[in-house]
């Protein structure tokens, strides 16, 4: 088998590092992006490693980049993406960095700090502007005579007639306008009624100086009488976060410290728009380079995190790192570390050494953008084990073909093949746009899934001859009504019969097989159901088998690598052979029937299910009972003697050469335990044990699995019956109008069916169509060889910073 259908064969190499070369190194294998480290200082805490103040530098750049990004993005101004890969900086350029990224910090935060001081400013002087002319106009109304006609004195007649002097103070202020109403309620219970409020909004929404947030908000003067009053009404004001500003009692005084007001107001935007053009311009020039400076940063955290993982020797000039790596690359990891060394300036060259170990090996399968998206329906299920066969490379035919088994409808086929193709023909501007609706990116991911499943839904559709429900008459029907009429039928039985039987022993009325697919005239037969549903059931088991089968043998390959003879002999033998013998000779019979049946004899057709429960019964009545062909009862017995057969099946579990390799390893690897190890070897009655357990698992999986893959024909049935209730209860009404109204009618219905079709038939079914042929690859066709009980190999790479995927 090639690499395509293995993991890639990994070894553990031993690397030796210059100090002084070991950052540059480090950085070519990121670039690189083909080795994994392995962390060589398990016992140690991270805050006692070598390079850890390094890292907290770095992490210390990063914060104060994220801060220059939020303002940046506050601001909306777009970050610039040149798809740039910047080299990673010289530890030595650290110091500039550090140094320019502190002063944009400070001065972003010194703009910041006066820009919000200048706003409230400006926000007091606004509120006072206000409060100046509403104020002014609350006191003209109260100075009008034609105004206080009607009103009443709140002084008693006798009080008046004293000629005693009565002096009213007052409080002018702003609040938030939604507050008026409680703060009214407050002020009269509080205050008894003793005190005269008015009020008036402010047009324009103020902006608030500390959240940037416009806010409508009121100005109100409160007449009261006495220091006590005064001080109640002050208190509530706080409590209501009332603004309260001074206003002069004379309209001379406060027309000039309004003239003022303006003057200081305008004044003071002037200075608020340069602020503002200063604080653009910064961020402008930041947003050019944020994103290199962010690559850069992150480059550079992720060199020292990885010179954590390594050892370093006695005389502290040398780095000892163990790492990961595909054997078909060690060439170009040998040139990286070269580049690395020249670059640097080292004169001593870095060493690559190839280790033995007992160790497993991570799992790496090389995946391109077609191949990416299956691969991780594989590694959803569990990394495969370290050079097992991977499934994937059949997963991207089978899956997609199942999923349209169950989804098989020729116009909907053709609506997820374009929507697939916009996603792939606009892959470069949508990756170029880093969309982080994260819905849409799992979709976008699998892109080449969905066109592949599209493409087989319109072939299954065209087998199922179902276009939006409708069949599609292409080669013209096979069937014919008029040899019936020349043989019984006249029109007194057309008259009496709502339905009638065609029959395709007459000559003439079965003209033959059509060409492709499925007749259009069962579309409108009333026992489509009736054949439709016979034959999915029996294409449900047939596709089942085979494919389990498939899976079967894929295990055989396994065993060959491994080189586990006993594991053939006696595990995949067996299995196959019980595989074949009950659910191959199924398959057979189905076929057998199909061909030896024709619409002569059809009739006298015994049931499969029957002789297929008979022959475990060996139970053969001797009236009313036929046989398929001759000799069926002796092949129904040697049939059903493949269940004691299954009964030997002991392999895929430790044989005794895999108990002596395991022993052989705990030797090796704990020789302190010598003694203990030896006296565990290998005990042929708990394999036996073992074994006769996932025998009998094995034998009723098979029954079980076989009966899962009914969902292809149940899903089928449905996404059918669903098609042809939306067609009939909403398009066909439509098309039914046949007046101008009906046109019109048939704009918005369209619009509805449109809508339906894809939020139910295409969104909702396709996604449970997906689930289910995810469940059949998983569960019935990977466990027949692929046990996934490995780990992935995860390099150490510089991609996911590149693609602005930053988080660790």
């Amino acid at each position: 088998m090639g690499e395509l259908f293995r993991s890639e064969e990994m070894t553990l190499a031993q690397l030796f590092l210059q100090s002084e070369a070991a950052y540059c190194c480090v950085s070519e294998l990121g670039e690189l992006g083909k080795v994994q480290f392995r962390d060589l200082n398990p016992d140690v805490n991270v805050f006692q490693r070598k390079f850890v103040n390094e890292v907290r530098r770095c992490e210390e750049m990063d914060r104060k980049l994220r801060f220059v990004e939020k303002e940046i993005r506050k601001a909306n101004i777009p970050i610039m993406d040149t798809g740039e890969n910047p080299e990673v900086p010289f530890p030595r350029d650290m110091i500039d960095l550090e140094a320019n990224f502190e002063k944009i910090e400070n001065e972003l935060k010194e703009i910041n700090t006066n820009q919000e001081a200048l706003k409230r400013n400006f926000l007091e002087l606004t509120e006072l502007k206000f409060i100046l002319r509403k104020t002014q106009q609350f006191f003209d109304e109260m100075a009008d005579p034609d105004l206080l006609e009607e009103s009443s004195s709140l002084l008693e007649p006798s009080e008046m007639g004293r000629g005693t002097p009565l002096r009213l103070g007052f409080v002018a202020g702003v609040i938030n306008r939604e507050r008026i109403p409680t703060f009214e309620r407050m002020l009269w219970r509080v205050c008894r009624g003793n005190v005269f409020l008015r009020q008036a909004e402010i047009e324009n929404p103020l902006e608030d100086p500390v959240t940037g947030d416009y806010v409508h908000k009121s100005v109100f003067i409160i007449f009261f009488q006495g220091d006590q009053l005064k001080n109640r009404v002050k208190k509530i004001c706080e409590g209501f976060r009332a603004s309260l500003y001074p206003c002069p009692e004379t309209p001379q005084e406060r027309k000039e410290m309004a003239s003022g007001v303006n003057t200081r107001i305008d004044d003071l935007q002037m200075v608020l728009n340069q602020t503002e053009d200063h604080r653009q311009r910064v961020l402008q020039a930041a947003a050019k380079n944020i994103r290199v400076w962010f690559i850069k940063v992150r480059k550079m955290k992720a060199i020292y995190h990885t010179l954590n993982l390594c050892n370093i020797d006695v005389t502290q000039k040398c780095l000892i790192a163990e790492v990961w790596c595909p054997v078909t690359d060690l060439d170009s990891i040998q040139f990286a570390l070269r580049r690395g060394t020249e670059h640097s300036g080292s004169t001593v060259p870095s060493i690559l050494n190839r280790m033995q170990t007992n160790q497993t090996p991570p799992t790496y399968n090389k995946t391109n953008k077609f191949t990416y998206g299956f691969q991780n329906i594989v590694d959803a299920y569990g990394i495969g084990t370290y050079r097992e066969i991977n499934p994937a490379p059949y997963t991207i035919i089978t899956f997609p073909f199942l999923f349209a088994v169950m989804f098989g409808d020729f116009g909907h086929g053709i609506l997820m093949t374009l929507f697939a193709v916009w996603m792939v023909l606009r892959e470069s501007r949508i990756l170029s746009q880093k969309n982080e609706n994260e819905m849409f990116s799992t979709v976008f991911s699998g892109r080449y899934i969905i066109l592949l499943m599209g493409v087989f839904s319109m072939y299954t559709g065209l087998i199922y001859n179902d276009c939006f429900s409708k069949s599609l008459n292409i080669f013209g029907s096979s069937w014919s009504v008029r040899p019936m009429f020349t043989y019984n039928w006249t029109e007194e039985t057309l008259r009496g019969n709502p339905v009638l039987q065609l029959n395709p022993a007459l000559p003439g009325v079965f003209g033959g097989p059509y060409p492709f697919g499925i007749d259009p005239i069962w579309n409108i037969a009333t026992n489509k159901l009736t054949f439709l549903n016979s034959f999915k059931m029996k294409m449900s088991v047939i596709l089942g088998i085979i494919h389990m089968l498939f899976g079967v043998s894929l295990s055989l390959f396994n065993h060959i690598y491994f080189k586990k003879p006993l594991n053939i002999y006696f595990g995949f033998i067996p299995e196959i052979i019980f595989m074949t013998s009950l659910f191959g000779y199924l398959v057979i019979l189905i076929f057998y029937k199909w061909t030896a049946y024709d619409a002569h004899t059809s009739e006298n057709a015994p049931s499969l299910l029957i002789h297929f429960i008979n022959m475990f019964l060996f139970s053969y009545p001797e009236s009313g009972y036929s046989m398929l062909y001759s000799g069926q009862v002796c092949q129904h017995r040697g049939g059903a003697g493949t269940l004691n057969f299954g009964g030997i099946r002991v392999g895929n579990g430790p044989t005794e050469e895999d108990a002596e390799i395991i022993q052989h390893d705990q030797l090796s690897t704990h020789s302190e335990d010598a003694d203990e190890v030896r006296s565990c070897g290998f005990d042929f009655g708990d394999t036996m044990v073992h074994q006769a357990i996932h025998t009998i698992e094995y034998c009723l999986g098979c029954i079980s699995n076989t009966a899962s893959y009914l969902r292809l024909w149940a899903l089928s049935l449905a996404h059918a019956q669903l098609s042809e209730v939306l067609w009939t209860m909403v398009i066909h009404i439509g098309l039914s109008v046949k007046s101008l109204a009906g046109g019109l009618a048939l704009f918005f219905i369209f619009a509805a069916f449109a809508t339906l079709t894809v939020a139910i038939l295409l969104i909702m079914e396709g996604l449970s169509a997906f689930l289910h042929a995810l469940r059949l690859h998983w569960v019935e066709f990977q466990n027949k060889f692929y046990s996934g009980t490995g780990f992935k190999f995860l390099p150490f790479s510089f991609e996911h910073i590149r693609e602005g995927k930053f988080e660790e």
